[in-house]
């Protein structure tokens, strides 16, 4: 198929009536690798709010049992995506994440934000390193798929517009980064999670990497030095050489979700999606997000 074959689907639909569809495309077919990284750093950003960063250091389900976290987070926003938000297995991986957020005391300030990175991030990544940027029609779409999943969310004063999210996330972002030990020891736990998906030094190697896609405020916040200005270079150069590489490739005739990524390794045998996630059962595991 012709490279804009997608591109020139996209175009048909309307970004308020057909968002989840244009998302779907967006997602699997258009920018599959790009959409896991780019929604994987957006989670990552949030650890460096210290509520948050703390309030997951509490729990120590990132840092003990990384793998799990990385692929529960994953399979649930992978079922909503493929299966619509009101039926199926899309609704019942939206009532699965209400149910753990359910049980901390997490603050609806906190809850914008992290839905402002799910808008925000991705686009910038797809700006910056995609075979092609975001249209505006996916740029709408995408707002209105989060904005959308923030209702089923409970989720209140939700931005209505792109420019209204970004202020958002970058304000909040200027406000709140700092350094906490619980957040730095979740990024720690991240960071070596993403290298142990690669043998050897190469492990090293993208554990270094990932430090140097991370921003100034970013990497200040978790307490990193910044690295060598040529190797940062270089690595954001090689994921734009990759982007140009890509757009070379035909559209992508089946779709690519995020089930399938060799990342994904929690669950060799299957699994389901109400059964994903923590399951906290004692009161004394509810605590405050602060």
């Amino acid at each position: 198929m012709r490279r804009d074959h997608w591109t020139r689907q996209i175009r048909r639909l309307d970004p308020d009536e057909d968002f989840q569809e244009i998302y779907r495309i967006s997602a699997t077919y258009e920018f599959p690798w790009d959409t896991m990284q780019a929604l994987g750093f957006a989670l990552y950003r949030t650890y460096a709010v210290p509520s948050i960063g703390k309030l997951l250091g509490h729990t120590g389900e990132f840092t003990r049992r990384t793998q799990k976290r990385y692929d529960d987070t994953a399979l649930i926003l992978d079922a909503v995506g493929e299966h619509g938000m009101d039926t199926g297995e899309g609704r019942e991986a939206i009532r699965r994440m209400n149910q753990m957020h359910r049980a901390y005391d997490i603050p609806n300030d906190d809850f914008r934000y992290v839905l402002s990175t799910f808008v925000v991030v991705p686009k910038r990544w797809m700006d910056d390193y995609a075979w092609r940027p975001y249209s505006p029609h996916e740029v709408r779409a995408t707002t209105n798929y989060y904005r959308a999943l923030g209702r089923r969310m409970n989720i209140q004063d939700i931005p209505e517009t792109y420019e209204d999210f970004e202020r958002l996330m970058d304000d909040y972002e200027r406000r709140h980064f700092g350094f906490d030990s619980g957040g730095h020891a979740v990024s720690e736990a991240t960071l070596d999670l993403m290298a142990s998906w690669y043998p050897g030094p190469l492990g090293g190697a993208v554990r270094r990497a990932s430090v140097c896609l991370m921003d100034a405020p970013l990497r200040a916040a978790f307490g990193y030095p910044d690295p060598n200005a040529a190797v940062e270079r270089v690595v954001r150069g090689g994921l734009r050489l990759r982007g140009r590489f890509v757009r070379l490739l035909p559209a992508r005739r089946t779709p690519l979700l995020g089930r399938q990524s060799p990342n994904i390794r929690g669950y060799p045998n299957g699994y389901r999606v109400g059964d994903l996630g923590t399951f906290p059962r004692r009161e004394g595991e509810r605590t405050a997000a602060g």
